[in-house]
């Protein structure tokens, strides 16, 4: 199984969707992949558009400057954002949060970054109304941010939501936050799934992704967890997340997409345990300062939190600062080793092993049929890596932009 790309456009500009990596020069790019980022439209099918997300940032609906910074940022490779009216804004600039936001959307409407998959973080039903009706038919708004999701106003919502699309004619998305008590909280937490899953299927059609609210969810037991460590090492947040991908993250029609969660440090601190990235990829690069670099920022940690979200069945990540993009990113292109294992996987209909063409692994056809699948929508969306290029070439070349 192969991938065509389509035709690139030069242009970039419009809401025609999105694409991974459109910020580096075609001559970067051409040696980084064997395949490229296709764009993905808006109209694609939900879980690949979900993939597209890749790390969503975050900024503050008060930020004087926002429609000039979502410009900026997806010059830098940014491909989905969320404009903050929740908890990054008092309750007395919530107004003015509301009008900035809705300024920045008309503005942005016409520009390269109306590319993006943007997105508000409302606190009510009522504002997705208010800012929708404000917002008339030429804006770059993809769809709303349900924090603290719940099932009686989680329906109220996403109701809400239903009745923007269809009086705007435009499909706007929901991505539900979980991070309530009776999610934490294990005597009501299967209960509490079960209704979400209820709920989020009656409107199937406007979720694109689920996100996960680990601060809030480490909030309820006064926990915060240390920059030496991975939300995975925090026990009680890491049951919470099993028990969200086991409900909601499963590959089939009742499935989403679920999002990991924000690496909340960027900046030196003193160690308490040892760097977790190898020097050795880094030496064979010549590129040992550049690890130091990211060690000194706290990436060591963010790398070893994507691949467990990988593991773990997570794609994409929450962001609070625009250092943590390449990192996603270049963690979520698909290796020239992974891309033919799923080939090799999806060549095959009637079940069976294969040895892989790599020669270091088995691979079963029918056990590892869902993997190959999003193999290949993380291919059509992050591209396919040329043989020999591995995160460090990826980074680098990300970290020179």
């Amino acid at each position: 199984m192969t991938i065509t790309a389509p035709a690139d456009d030069a242009t970039g500009l419009g809401r025609h969707g999105v694409r991974q990596f459109h910020h580096l020069d075609a001559a970067v790019a051409n040696n980084l992949f064997c395949i490229k980022p296709e764009y993905i439209p808006l109209d694609a099918p939900r879980d690949r558009l979900a993939l597209a997300l890749g790390a969503t940032l975050y900024i503050p609906g008060t930020r004087p400057d926002l429609a000039d910074t979502i410009a900026r940022r997806h010059a830098e490779g940014v491909t989905s954002m969320v404009i903050d009216l929740e908890d990054a804004v008092a309750d007395e600039d919530e107004r003015t949060a509301i009008d900035s936001a809705v300024a920045a959307l008309r503005s942005l409407a016409h520009s390269a970054a109306a590319s993006m998959l943007l997105f508000v973080r409302t606190r009510r039903a009522e504002q997705i109304i208010s800012i929708t009706t404000q917002l008339g038919s030429e804006h770059a708004l993809n769809g709303f941010v349900l924090p603290k999701f719940g099932t009686a106003a989680g329906h109220d919502d996403l109701a809400a939501i239903a009745e923007a699309s269809s009086a705007t004619s435009t499909h706007l998305f929901a991505m539900p936050v979980l991070e309530s008590r009776e999610l934490v909280h294990r005597e009501t937490r299967d209960e509490h799934l079960a209704h979400v899953a209820s709920t989020l299927a009656d409107f199937r059609e406007h979720i694109l992704a689920v996100r996960l609210g680990a601060t809030d969810i480490c909030g309820l037991f006064g926990i915060r967890r240390d920059r030496d460590l991975t939300i995975y090492d925090v026990r009680v947040a890491a049951d919470v997340i099993a028990d969200v991908v086991n409900y909601l993250g499963r590959c089939e029609d009742s499935g989403h997409v679920v999002t990991g969660p924000v690496w909340e440090y960027f900046a030196d601190h003193e160690r308490l345990f040892r760097p977790t990235l190898r020097q050795t990829p880094f030496r064979e690069h010549d590129a040992v300062m550049f690890r130091q670099q990211l060690v000194s920022r706290d990436m060591d940690g963010l790398l070893r939190e994507i691949a467990l979200d990988r593991a773990n069945g997570i794609h994409g990540k929450t962001v609070i600062h625009p250092a943590h993009v390449a990192p996603v990113h270049a963690l979520s292109a698909v290796t020239h080793e992974e891309y033919h294992d799923a080939c090799d996987i999806l060549a095959g209909e009637t079940g069976g092993v294969r040895a892989s063409s790599y020669g270091n692994k088995m691979n079963e056809l029918k056990p590892h049929r869902n993997w190959a699948r999003r193999v290949m929508d993380r291919a059509a969306v992050f591209g396919v890596t040329r043989q020999g290029i591995d995160f460090v070439d990826l980074l680098t070349a990300l970290a020179d932009r």
